[in-house]
């Protein structure tokens, strides 16, 4: 069967899942005292706050980032910062871990590392394609793999495939 649904080549993960896949990189993480975490909006705020617990980091903030797409979402847009974190505690990045759920084409870690050169890049999950962006990861996926989050997601009945109830 070549005409596949979003669904059937999508990776589903489950709270308990991202709970563990989140601790596991954590303890990936554990050889360095970071001064601070920044998550990536929205996707890293679950991550960042279960690392930020297993490494016991206080001082966490967020930074927004999103990229406009031309007409019919294919053209590659510009990227703006909606919400950057405290400068006094980014400086350069040295010493901040920087988390998001996902990294897929890797343009917006692309443009947070711009600003944050020395700091760490991790995530949950990575993409061949966002890959190079990142020091740290979990779990790699294919490219055109949709990973569906449980934040994303909602508990319904879903019709067979083939036949009837």
């Amino acid at each position: 069967m070549t005409d596949r649904l979003p669904h059937e080549r999508g990776f589903h993960i489950s709270w308990d899942q991202i709970h563990r896949d989140a601790r596991a990189l954590a303890w990936r993480l554990e050889d360095r005292n970071w001064r601070a975490i920044l998550a990536i909006t929205r996707g890293g705020l679950v991550p960042a706050m279960i690392v930020a617990r297993e490494l016991d980091v206080r001082v966490i903030d967020t930074i927004s980032v999103k990229s406009y797409r031309g007409k019919g979402g294919q053209e590659r847009g510009e990227v703006q910062v909606l919400k950057a974190p405290d400068p006094a505690v980014m400086q350069d990045g040295d010493g901040i871990l920087v988390v998001d759920d996902l990294v897929d084409s890797g343009r917006t870690l692309e443009h947070v590392r711009t600003m944050y050169p020395k700091a760490h890049f991790a995530t949950v999950y990575a993409k061949p394609k966002g890959r190079p962006m990142v020091q740290t990861y979990v779990t790699e996926v294919s490219q055109d793999t949709w990973i569906f989050f449980p934040w994303d997601m909602a508990l319904q009945y879903v019709q067979p495939y083939r036949g009837e109830d």
